[in-house]
């Protein structure tokens, strides 16, 4: 069931559309007017209708007269009163017309009125031309049916049927051929708003849904940086607040200060370009953490962390960059959930046209702490990040106290396009 738009929203809408005022001082009073258009052009066709009628008296006894003269102006009157319909419902005025048309020959004088004018040019507008070509036919074809009959019983002459028929005919052509091109135009017009405000809709939609995505790769960098930058931060200052050896202490305490700062910089350089409001590209992301960086930051915080690279080949920035992420949220999730763990292995595998990362940690216990599942928010990040890479990824218990995070990205820049977020398996 469709909503009825409020007229707030319709003009909010036509403002965004930028729409041009209908020309003319007139057209846009009527427009704004209907009921009152109407009401003038029923006064002005009864008017004209019944002064003709007038002349049907003029033959006839006073009495029968009488009735007549009274008779005929109401029913003149009550067919013109249904042209209030010709917007909403136009048929009820067209046949009107047709039927005031027919009682007309059976005045045996030459009578007219502007009624077919007025209701072919509606049906043409308010239904549709097919509507108002195939009305105009059996309208015509009914009036002249009737004429042919009473014209055989002898009821009318010729020349009164050949007058109404003709006289139809003219008037009926000429709305029709109005109608059909107003409501031609009128339809196209409409169709054209209808689509422009579609596209607005759809060019709102889109926003929001970059907006959306921006918010979620903003999350994800957000998280990366923080979680691994404060877990490195607590196992180095846990470390020089245990050693009794203050040059110990000293240098975990310098490399607590140095791994802030990184993460300080690559914050400011984060909110730098939110902030940047001239800036007219979206959001970039930050150069890559090489792999090297984040183990020699786990080693300096005393984890058992190692490096392995086999085969080489230089990847994409967005590759790179995903595999930087994915190398530094696995180490971190080894160093929070994992912290007994002896021995943290880190493995690049670069084969041709594909890049493996594999992070293998021996501390896994019988309870699994719910932010290794895929609910929690750094493997998610690590899902959806692997899968704008064009990758998938994986992660899960393989036997032996061991844990695994395998992910295997394309060497090649993906498809924005055809890519989408997938669910970790």
């Amino acid at each position: 069931m469709s909503r009825p738009r409020s007229r707030s929203t319709s003009v909010r809408e036509d403002e965004a559309l930028r729409l041009p005022r209908p020309p003319g001082v007139l057209r846009r009073f009527w427009a704004r007017h209907p009921v009152l258009a109407d009401i003038l052009i029923v006064v002005v066709c009864a008017l004209l209708s019944i002064v003709p009628v007038g002349i049907i008296t003029r033959d006839l006894p006073i009495p029968l007269a009488l009735g007549v003269s009274i008779a005929v102006p109401v029913g003149v009157v009550a067919v013109c009163a249904t042209l209030l319909w010709r917007r909403r419902r136009p048929w009820v005025p067209f046949i009107a017309a047709f039927a005031l048309e027919t009682a007309f020959l059976f005045a045996l004088q030459p009578i007219g009125s502007p009624l077919l004018l007025v209701t072919s040019y509606s049906l043409a507008v308010y239904r549709s031309s097919k509507a108002a070509w195939v009305g105009l036919g059996l309208g015509l074809a009914s009036l002249a049916a009737v004429s042919g009959i009473l014209v055989l019983t002898g009821m009318i002459t010729l020349q009164i049927a050949m007058n109404a028929v003709v006289g139809s005919l003219v008037l009926g052509l000429i709305g029709t051929l109005l109608g059909v091109n107003v409501g031609g135009r009128k339809r196209y017009l409409a169709a054209v708003i209808d689509r422009s405000r579609q596209l607005l809709v759809e060019r709102d939609q889109q926003a929001q849904l970059a907006a959306a995505d921006e918010r979620a790769r903003i999350a994800r960098e957000m998280h990366d940086i923080v979680s691994h930058s404060l877990t490195v931060i607590v196992a180095l200052s846990e470390g020089a607040a245990a050693t009794p050896d203050a040059a110990q202490a000293k240098a975990a305490a310098s490399a607590s200060a140095e791994t802030a700062r990184s993460a300080l910089t690559e914050m400011r350089a984060m909110l730098g370009v939110l902030r940047a409001d001239d800036s007219p590209l979206p959001l970039a992301p930050l150069a890559p953490t090489p792999p090297q960086e984040t183990v020699a930051q786990a080693q300096r915080a005393g984890y058992p962390v190692t490096l392995s690279v086999s085969g080489g080949g230089e990847l994409p920035p967005a590759v790179a960059h995903a595999v930087g992420r994915i190398v530094q949220e696995g180490v971190t999730n080894a160093m929070r959930h994992a912290p007994g763990a002896t021995s943290i292995s880190v493995r690049l595998i670069h084969a041709p046209g594909s890049v493996t990362v594999e992070i293998v940690n021996d501390g896994v216990t019988a309870a699994v702490d719910s932010s290794d599942r895929p609910s929690g928010f750094g493997l998610r990040g690590l899902a959806e990040r692997a899968a704008h890479a064009g990758g998938e990824i994986t992660s899960q218990a393989v036997g032996g106290g061991r844990w695994l995070l395998r992910a295997e990205l394309p060497a090649h820049s993906p498809d924005p396009v055809a890519l989408e977020p997938k669910d970790l398996p």
